[in-house]
């Protein structure tokens, strides 16, 4: 089924991984597809992909991708009927979703004035207690000195945590143990606020330790119908970014049903459409709410998964005015399924960001594998931007399943040219704490990820001696596991050579 003719075309505010989504999905719905990029992306796969494209020109991220001003100017341009933000950059920007709306144009998320309230998470916090849902007990409203920083964190104990108000993206959050570090990290707070949010307003939330991050998906209409789609966790992080997501998250199903619905009220009230998420903190046994996120989430691949719902179809779909394609009812968690975010980065070395140009990309395959990417051989990997380059997502019929054809797709997936986390994700899987699913927010520092990766390199080493050994001396395959050729292949001892190599 296409799109009602409202929304022939989609300008597509974002990069990387996330533009060349959209436009899959604007595809499918026979929609034209218009890209930006800056001067570093001209080459990406987002730009190929697109049926027109406009350039950003050079310069930081403030002077390309979020430039309201020259997006503005090239949707006019354009003559797009739609504007898609994608996740990042001015994906929760309410004065860029008010812009697009005073140019006749169609904001696909929610309106301006549902995104102020979210993205002031103090306004979030009180509409969330109005429908019942816990929270974390935090300052009554912003903070703007040390003096009251100081103040509330002795009221409420340490440790603490300092937010941005209109912060996201695991940015803009300062843990703060005892009261000796309090200044730097409230001051250095309001500076990576104002850096990446334009914005420098910070509160403050008593810390909870080592918790499991759990999410609620949701999705309304312009009509009045909200629905969620269930249930993720996302515990395994660094530095508030998510490495690897699961869904559905071991939470029982009464208890998420009913998480769910408090969602969907709390949607409700604020005439919420389009996309969104609800995320919460769980430990010891209990739940609070933490922030939504009213934008399509990076991890939204593993809800369509386990759904067999196409998420940005449904948002093109809500922003045509079409009313929800499924009931409550309909929605049902099939299987469960994993994804690992793939970072141009070195896990050896603190996980510093790598860039330069790729090499060689195999990518895995298989009924219950997705990768989600946009690079491609000869890909420069740019040095700017985030260093995600990439979603690997399985599904299998239960954890253990999906666990197993994890291991196959990591194996098989290989991006060369640059390095990346593939083998931290390796690493992680084969651990028992992750096999017994005791994740929480702490798992790569409780985990000693540093000597898990050294002894997964340890394996790799006398697996490769194995087989050199093989050539070396002659030995028979079949020693070694593999089946006796009936006759001599060149292409199987070129294959066993490449492993070597």
């Amino acid at each position: 089924m296409t799109l009602s003719p409202i929304i022939r075309s989609v300008l597509i505010v974002n990069r990387g991984e996330i533009a060349v989504r959209i436009i899959r999905a604007c595809r499918q719905q026979s929609v034209y597809t218009i890209a930006l990029f800056s001067k570093q992306d001209a080459k990406s796969l987002h730009v190929k992909m697109a049926d027109e494209c406009y350039s950003l020109g050079t310069g930081t991220v403030q002077e390309t991708y979020l430039n309201i001003p020259k997006i503005i100017d090239i949707l006019h341009k354009s003559d797009a009927d739609a504007v898609h933000p994608g996740y990042g950059f001015l994906s929760e920007n309410a004065e860029f979703a008010r812009q697009v709306q005073d140019a006749g144009k169609i904001f696909i998320g929610p309106n301006p004035e549902v995104i102020e309230n979210l993205g002031d998470k103090i306004k979030a916090k009180t509409i969330a207690v109005s429908v019942g849902l816990p929270i974390v007990p935090s300052s009554d409203g912003n903070v703007d000195t040390f003096e009251e920083a100081r103040e509330v964190a002795n009221r409420i104990g340490y440790p603490i945590i300092i937010k941005s108000v209109f912060g996201g993206g695991g940015r803009g959050m300062e843990r703060v143990n005892s009261p000796r570090t309090l200044r730097d990290a409230f001051e250095g707070c309001q500076s990576i606020s104002e850096q990446f949010f334009g914005r420098c307003e910070v509160f403050i939330e008593k810390f909870i330790e080592n918790p499991r991050h759990i999410e609620i998906q949701f999705i309304g209409d312009n009509h009045g119908n909200v629905i969620h789609l269930g249930d993720r966790e996302c515990s395994i992080q660094r530095s508030h970014q998510k490495v690897i997501e699961e869904a559905p998250s071991f939470l029982d199903r009464d208890t998420v049903e009913q998480l769910g619905k408090q969602v969907c009220d709390l949607a409700r009230k604020m005439g919420y459409s389009n996309a969104g998420t609800a995320e919460f903190l769980w430990s010891d046994g209990k739940l609070y709410f933490n922030e939504v996120n009213p934008r399509i989430q990076v991890e939204h691949p593993i809800t369509e998964m386990i759904t067999g719902i196409d998420l940005v179809v449904e948002q093109l779909r809500v922003a045509a005015n079409e009313p929800l394609h499924h009931k409550q009812d309909q929605i049902k968690l099939v299987g469960h399924a994993i994804e690992f975010r793939i970072n141009a980065e070195d896990p050896h070395a603190k996980n510093l960001p790598q860039s330069g140009k790729i090499t060689q990309v195999i990518i895995p395959g298989g009924s219950n594998v997705r990768f989600d990417t946009f690079i491609y051989p000869n890909y420069i990997v740019p040095n700017s931007f985030d260093s995600l380059i990439g979603k690997l997502i399985v599904k299998g019929a239960t954890r253990e399943d999906a666990i197993s054809i994890a291991k196959i797709a990591l194996k098989e997936l290989t991006i060369s040219g640059v390095q990346t986390n593939i083998e931290l994700h390796q690493a992680i899987i084969e651990t028992r704490d992750f096999e017994k699913w005791n994740t929480t927010t702490d798992f790569l520092n409780k985990i000693n990820i540093v000597k898990i990766l050294r002894n997964y390199e340890h394996m790799k080493v006398a697996a490769i001696s194995q087989v050199m050994e093989m050539f070396k001396l002659k030995v028979q395959p079949s020693m070694l596991g593999y089946s006796q050729p009936t006759s001599k292949s060149s292409w199987r001892e070129s294959a066993l050579r490449e492993q070597v190599r």
